[in-house]
């Protein structure tokens, strides 16, 4: 069995505690499974940070992140309160945002997005390769 961490996050911070018990779960070995190496890990981090502002900040409520690690890298999966498809914006250049999808698509593998139901959410899975 993969081992896995299940995290409820929401607020301002959610971002910083995402990237926080991710690094811990991901960078050591953990029941038997190596943890990331340091590329794979920094990389992990900054999808999940990406995936996790933009639920709480699009949304009007928090989110849930899964990380699953597998050999071949880790699973992610950040479930959140809109059932918005998340949209590629033109980014801006002034600090006004509009990079994090456009950092998802780039860096992860295997995105996927499911509905929950018209008012249930969604949840966004991706796979960032070890």
């Amino acid at each position: 069995m993969s081992p896995i961490l299940h995290l409820e996050l929401n607020g301002g911070s959610a971002p910083a505690d995402a990237r926080r018990a991710a690094q811990e779960f991901l960078g050591r070995p953990v029941h038997g499974a190596p943890g990331l190496p340091p590329v794979a890990l920094d990389t992990a981090l900054l999808v999940i940070s990406e995936l996790v502002t933009n639920a709480v900040r699009h949304t009007s409520g928090g989110c849930v992140l899964d990380l699953r690690l597998t050999p071949g890298g880790v699973d992610v999966a950040v479930t959140d309160t809109s059932s918005a498809e998340p949209r590629l914006r033109q980014p801006g250049h002034q600090g006004e945002g509009g990079w994090g999808w456009h950092l998802v698509n780039r860096l992860a593998t295997r995105i996927e997005i499911r509905h929950r139901g018209e008012r249930d959410g969604k949840t966004i899975h991706v796979h960032v390769p070890r």
